[in-house]
């Protein structure tokens, strides 16, 4: 029935205008609606148009995975389609992250999904895992797991804490954004684990200045210590669900000794 549709899309809406921290007021004038018929949205005395959901929630910044909820949830289908990367269809964009990945080397780079899955990954990265739990390489791999679990990575991670922290913070904006569970239980996880890098001990000799300007990864690999820093790129117009929520993560390197080591590894 109509009215029980409207009820269940009001609160969802609701809840979204709250979590951007938007007044009723201020969604309704970015929109382009008065504030009274978007409180009748809300409160389900009023039954949204499939144009006006998407409206709402393009200004909400909703991801395009809960746009298609609020259409579901208000009796439309939905409009966004999410594809199996390895489908034909996506071929264009799976040959687009294969050649950035490869073009990318000797330095390590990976795409994951929006649990932070391992995707992909190109012919640096494995260099780097040589010492981590092989429970942890078994699919599907997750990244943040496979970095600060005390059998993966951390132990490997000089300025764990701080790198550590970082993670954290990312991944506390992408619960904001996407207030997804899988993902609040994953942060969850992840507190739970010790902080138990390399001793202070094993750190260079020399003090290294990044200027203040990034947040370093410095991992021990064999008798060094690699240092990196990281960006991260995504599809720009994304309409698939499945594209609008991979991440590129590209490293590259921070001093001249990582820079050349790297070039070292055999590819």
């Amino acid at each position: 029935m109509p009215g029980q549709r409207s009820r269940q899309v009001g609160p969802l809406l609701r809840e979204w205008r709250l979590r951007r921290r938007f007044s009723q007021l201020t969604l309704a004038c970015e929109a382009e609606i008065s504030s009274r018929h978007l409180s009748f949205l809300e409160t389900g005395r009023s039954s949204p148009s499939r144009e006006m959901i998407l409206r709402l929630a393009e200004h909400l910044r909703i991801p395009l995975r809960e746009r298609n909820v609020l259409l579901v949830a208000s009796g439309y289908a939905p409009v966004f389609s999410e594809t199996p990367l390895d489908a034909p269809v996506l071929q264009t964009a799976r040959k687009a992250v294969d050649l950035i990945l490869k073009g990318h080397e000797p330095y390590p780079a990976l795409v994951i999904d929006r649990h932070w899955n391992l995707v992909a990954a190109n012919r640096a990265i494995p260099h780097l895992l040589s010492a981590v739990d092989a429970a942890l390489l078994l699919p599907p791999v997750n990244v943040l797991r496979l970095t600060l679990h005390p059998s993966g990575l951390a132990r490997q991670i000089v300025n764990l804490s701080v790198w550590r922290a970082h993670l954290l913070e990312r991944l506390a904006t992408q619960i904001e954004i996407t207030a997804d569970p899988k993902l609040i239980d994953l942060r969850k996880e992840l507190e739970s684990y010790p902080v138990t890098g390399v001793s202070e001990k094993s750190r260079r000799a020399e003090t290294v200045d990044y200027a203040k300007i990034i947040v370093p990864l410095e991992l021990m690999v064999g008798e060094s210590i690699l240092a990196f820093f990281s960006t991260t790129t995504i599809f720009g117009t994304p309409i698939d669900v499945t594209l609008s929520e991979l991440a590129l993560e590209s490293f590259f390197p921070a001093d001249p000794a990582t820079a050349e080591a790297l070039r070292k590894l055999p590819m």
